[in-house]
């Protein structure tokens, strides 16, 4: 999923939920950032003080996706939420363990139960918000990402792609597009990366053959319907609502609307027209101006370190304990633990 989902449609659902304005936009930024948490290491400050902070996504050409340790601690905790083939136990002494980490949707994941689990345990922390954001990023992904791994593995290849709908967006057919993707740029079987951002985009109705030769139909729209609800029903039970009813019709509806007649591949756009339908008041909430930038002065990173720059000295600011950045890294450090330390352990999968 892109920015269209991550961002606006968190917030929408954060708001819909009963989340106040202030607290969604927070739900809503970390959503999003964790595909901008790009760099990692030591933030160093003018009075000694020091920062280490993790990242939560590697950019596209990376050669860190050539790296199956970056992989286990990037792609596993925070993309491809591993699902133990939807078994709630270790499973058999002979399961595999790309079998073990395939993503898979929602409630079909017993990974992602447990994960919204910790969320919840961790509702005291001064950072709950932002975990909650990043959670939302991870369960609303394994709708996208499904039957995916995020690993370098031929149980990602993509074969005999095509459109089954009419957006008429790719110029192409979707064989020749990946085809010629695959030909240029050396893309690597990691996670949905031979499937290009078919799997994000809201509108696109496709089928493809997997690595093990299965044929596998995707309705992106049906698929984004579902994850919106249910990222709404969890966010109603975060909050303590005694009735867990997602989405209401009218809200569905307009959701629906926007996945599935925004019909371009350009995710800015997308997420644009869902600002839009947010200000003028297309959800039950009512009007709302919401905004997400992850760069320039108006950014969380900004705001915390003075700039968006990778410096080799900070100058440190009194807020900075308390800024949205830190309490965003310290959440994806808190997430990534104890998904992989504590959770995943559970049903025999060891990940970095």
């Amino acid at each position: 999923m892109q920015i269209d989902f991550h961002h606006a449609v968190t917030y929408v659902a954060s708001r819909v939920a009963g989340f106040p304005h202030e607290d969604a936009e927070i739900v809503a930024y970390a959503a999003q950032y964790v595909d901008d948490a790009v760099n990692d290491g030591t933030v160093c400050f003018n009075n000694m003080a020091m920062y280490n902070r993790i990242s939560s996504a590697h950019k596209a050409i990376d050669p860190k996706n050539l790296d199956d340790t970056s992989n286990h601690l990037v792609w596993l905790p925070f993309h491809f939420l591993p699902a133990n083939d939807g078994i709630l136990d270790r499973g058999r002494i002979n399961d595999t363990f790309v079998d073990k980490i395939i993503c898979r949707p929602g409630s079909e994941s017993p990974v992602a139960e447990d994960m919204l689990d910790l969320a919840l345990a961790a509702k005291e922390k001064a950072s709950a918000l932002h975990r909650l954001g990043i959670t939302m990023h991870v369960y609303a992904d394994t709708w996208a990402h499904q039957g995916f791994a995020g690993i370098l593995h031929e149980v990602n290849e993509v074969d005999d792609a095509e459109e089954t709908g009419r957006s008429g967006v790719f110029k192409k057919s979707l064989a020749e597009e990946i085809g010629s993707w695959i030909g240029e740029r050396v893309i690597p079987p990691l996670g949905h990366g031979r499937a290009l951002v078919l799997p994000d985009m809201p509108f696109l109705q496709w089928r493809y053959k997997d690595g093990r030769g299965k044929k596998i139909a995707r309705d992106n729209t049906a698929d984004f319907c579902d994850a919106a609800d249910a990222i709404c029903k969890f966010m109603q039970k975060y909050r303590g609502e005694a009735s867990l009813t997602g989405l209401p019709q009218k809200d569905a509806d307009e959701a629906r609307r926007l996945f599935s007649e925004l019909q371009t591949d350009d995710e800015k756009e997308r997420h644009a027209s869902w600002l839009k339908a947010i200000k003028d008041g297309n959800f039950s909430f009512g009007p709302a101006t919401v905004s997400y930038d992850a760069t320039g002065r108006a950014s969380w990173k900004a705001k915390a370190l003075g700039t968006t720059s990778d410096l080799p000295v900070h100058y440190y600011r009194e807020d900075f304990l308390d800024s949205d950045w830190k309490k965003f890294h310290d959440a994806i450090q808190q997430h990534r633990v104890t998904l992989l330390h504590d959770i995943l352990p559970k049903y025999g999968i060891c990940a970095a």
